[in-house]
């Protein structure tokens, strides 16, 4: 949807209060403002004023209500050589020179704590005066009327239009995850050098454009609708998309917003985006070796140990710089897995978590991290819920969870019962933060069969038969490290896992780890088509071909590769060109 240029002033409105009903504890406080009028700035004023008000003043006031991973967005503020003071209290709003709100989690929590501390209203005030703002996810859908997410539920009212899910009826995969271009409407100064190049986005929810919002919409993005990816008016910005997490674009955004007189020194390069782009991911299995040091290592059909005498742990780098090395090359994610026994470990000092937050300072591109997210006690007999560690993982600078053997568990229980507990890591963890942040990590090994009557599992008809001249196989799932097989098959497990609130798969295949003949097309085809939830490939790519392969013949969003990566026997831009070439769109 395209509209007519912003001018150097706008129209200011009227904030009336969304027609839904909502619970009595979502305070009404922003509509106080309804016959309130934004006192808007022109352009030109913004910037003079931002200027002024820096003058020595390097400090951003960040707004963490503590839901989610906002290391990363504190660490590009840092990168961009601002300080952070946090908001304490409704004053500290109130007295910030410029606010930075990077909402994550759920809308009705969110609006929940602003409530209770008092914040809402503060918030209203700080942006009814017109004063620097920049919200972000979250931060830009509070400021609509209301939300249907776990609702309706009120918002802060200030922005006319009602947040909604993605509709996934047409076939459309929700989450909405993964690097989408932007419709930038003209004069939208934050996002001035963003020179048509992809962003990163991951939710659920979106706000549409329409007649009483459309002077606020400053860029939209279309996946299945044109839906409001940034709206600006005066100081006030805010961003769908999350910055912190899309690369040196992100960061053009952020400095735009932090420092509006500053130009970059050369003009930014062009992109090619025009829709939502197949991920590269890069992987990295993290462990101890026998020395006690962490390392990155890769297995051949999960096996990680040298065929030597030694039978040394596989040694392939360490994990802090490899992934800082990626970020260069053009990883659109970063993961993590940590396949190091921690039952000796306090949670707060997990070796993992300090991995996290070293890369976290200098990658600004997603990190996930798998292995050991579930219940656990330590050597000191301190307990540890699965939901204290995803937190610990967050908190540190992760942005998404993989869980594995314990969401294999939670999927049995539940088609045996047919009831969802809420007790299970998964529940938990997607409850709390949002079912974008939980990927769910399926190991399977491939079981030929002659027919499909002869399991009571999904099957599949195999491109290559098996040994005894097998036409068709299922995939049965397994636990601990590929070890021990269950009886349940990968079909069966990704749709019990999409309905217990998982945002993601990333599908492995034992049979192919390793072994660089490729994906698993079947395997990734079956499960690709049996989700409306994002799929990775993972497992088997040893050259540029397979991941063209897998993005042509499956509905996977994303591939994953590591031992080819960390071998440099194929670089990750080689694998982008050559998805360019063959018409497959990728961040470039």
């Amino acid at each position: 949807m395209e509209a007519a240029p912003f001018g150097s002033a706008f129209t200011s409105r009227s904030l009336s209060p969304p027609s839904s009903s909502s619970s009595t504890s979502q305070s009404l406080l922003c509509f106080r403002f309804n016959k309130a009028r934004l006192k808007l700035k022109s352009p030109r004023t913004f910037a003079v004023r931002a200027a002024a008000a820096r003058g020595g003043d390097s400090v951003v006031t960040l707004l963490d209500y503590g839901a989610g991973n906002v290391r990363s967005v504190r660490n590009a503020i840092r990168h961009l050589g601002f300080d952070i003071k946090d908001v304490q209290t409704p004053e500290d709003i109130l007295g910030a020179n410029r606010l930075i709100f990077p909402g994550v989690g759920a809308f009705a929590s969110a609006m929940d704590v602003l409530n209770k501390k008092g914040m809402a209203e503060a918030l209203c005030t700080y942006i009814m005066e017109d004063r620097p703002f920049l919200g972000i996810c979250l931060g830009l859908q509070l400021l609509f009327e209301s939300s249907e997410e776990n609702g309706p539920v009120r918002g802060l009212g200030i922005i006319p239009g009602v947040v909604g899910r993605f509709d996934a009826s047409s076939g459309l995969r929700v989450p909405h995850i993964g690097w989408n271009a932007l419709k930038v409407r003209e004069g939208s100064e934050i996002l001035d050098d963003i020179g048509n190049r992809h962003v990163y986005f991951v939710h659920s929810y979106r706000a549409l454009p329409s007649n009483d919002n459309m002077d606020w919409v400053s860029s939209t993005c279309n996946y299945g609708d044109n839906f409001i990816a940034s709206v600006g008016k005066g100081n006030v910005h805010a961003v769908q998309f999350h910055p912190e997490k899309s690369g040196d674009v992100g960061l053009t955004v952020l400095r735009r917003f932090l420092s509006p007189k500053s130009h970059v020194t050369k003009k930014p390069t062009e992109g090619n985006a025009s829709k939502l782009a197949k991920r590269v991911i890069a992987c990295l299995d993290v462990r101890a070796n026998d020395k006690g040091d962490l390392v990155v290592t890769k297995g051949d059909q999960y096996d990680v140990r040298e065929r030597t005498e030694e039978n040394e742990v596989r040694n392939l780098g360490k994990p802090v710089d490899l992934a800082g090395q990626y970020y260069k090359d053009g990883a659109d994610e970063v993961s993590f897995l940590n396949i190091t026994g921690f039952r000796d470990f306090p949670l707060g000092d997990l070796p993992m978590l300090q991995v996290l937050r070293y890369t976290s300072e200098n990658v600004f591109v997603p990190l996930t991290v798998g292995g050991g997210i579930r219940d656990f006690t330590d050597a000191n007999g301190r307990s540890y819920s699965s939901l204290e560690v995803a937190s610990e993982y967050f908190r540190s600078g992760a942005d998404k969870v993989s869980i594995g053997s314990d969401a294999v568990y939670a999927a049995e229980e539940y088609l045996r019962t047919r009831v969802k507990s809420g007790k299970s890591s998964l529940e938990q963890i997607s409850r709390v933060y949002g079912n974008q942040a939980v990927v769910v990590s399926i190991d399977p090994r491939r079981m030929y069969i002659k027919s499909p009557e002869d399991v009571e599992f999904r099957s599949t008809r195999v491109t290559n038969p098996g040994p005894n001249g097998e036409e068709y196989a299922w995939y049965q799932c397994t636990v601990n490290g590929g070890r021990e097989g269950r009886p349940i098959g990968a079909y069966e497990l990704a749709k019990a896992v999409e309905d217990l609130g998982a945002g993601e798969i990333l599908l492995n295949c034992i049979d192919c780890d390793g072994q660089g003949k490729g994906f698993d097309v079947d395997l990734v085809k079956l499960i690709s088509d049996a989700v409306s939830i994002p799929v990775i490939a993972s497992s088997g790519a040893g050259c540029v071909e397979h991941f063209t392969e897998v993005f042509e013949k499956t509905n996977a969003s994303a591939a994953l590769a590591a031992g080819i990566f960390h071998r440099k026997e194929v670089p990750i831009q080689a694998v982008k060109e050559h998805l360019l070439k063959e018409g497959i769109e990728v961040r470039i």
